[in-house]
């Protein structure tokens, strides 16, 4: 039986810059750059993955019709959740994270109109609860710690998007694995995590 393929997406705000895109088949990862939405849409297209990994916002916080609507709250249970935990992330109402979340509910929307399952992820949440760098603080250890998660394929010259591409494909493994947690829940915001558990152990959790 063929392994479930995986993909991972890294989204960028802008089609104007990268985005990280990384194809799992078992923990081989397969990586590429991607720019506009068509580009991402045929790519889905052509490979036909189990689930989509998206490292964006795909929800709105509680409250607020648009990004644009000052009323409710600025943050969804997800961030909460992720904030009592320590995890550092940004409020996906501020600055550039407001391109990001409509880019990335955008693109949800059109995935599942193909009929593909699709989760939001944090990458950087993920490495914290692997205890690796994450890419800004030291990209060459992100990828060793990913080659000692199991995965294949990592190039030395691989960018940070593409990494964090391929953290969000190999949570979304986990995920049909049945070795994540849910923060939040599907309706408000949910992100997808490792369990801390999976991350004891070394990379014999990843079969």
């Amino acid at each position: 039986m063929r392994p479930i393929l995986t993909m991972g997406v890294d989204l960028a705000g802008s089609p104007k810059r990268p985005t990280g895109i990384c194809l799992l088949q078992a923990l081989k990862a397969q990586t590429a750059i991607a720019y506009g939405d068509e580009e991402i849409l045929e790519l889905v297209a052509e490979t036909g993955p189990g689930i989509i990994a998206i490292d964006a916002p795909l929800t709105l916080p509680p409250g607020r019709k648009s990004i644009d609507d000052i009323n409710g709250s600025h943050f969804r249970p997800c961030d909460m959740e992720l904030r009592r935990r320590g995890i550092r992330f940004f409020p996906i109402t501020l600055g550039p994270m407001r391109l990001l979340t409509v880019r990335g509910m955008k693109l949800k929307s059109e995935f599942e109109k193909m009929g593909y399952r699709v989760i939001e992820i944090y990458p950087g949440g993920a490495l914290d609860v692997w205890g690796i760098p994450r890419q800004h603080q030291d990209r060459a250890a992100l990828r060793r710690g990913l080659l000692r998660l199991g995965v294949t394929g990592l190039g030395s010259r691989l960018s940070g998007d593409e990494l964090d591409a391929a953290t969000a494909a190999l949570v979304g493994r986990l995920f049909l694995q049945g070795k994540a947690e849910v923060l939040g829940n599907w309706t408000e915001g949910a992100i997808v995590m490792p369990r801390p558990s999976a991350a004891r152990g070394g990379s014999h959790f990843l079969p």
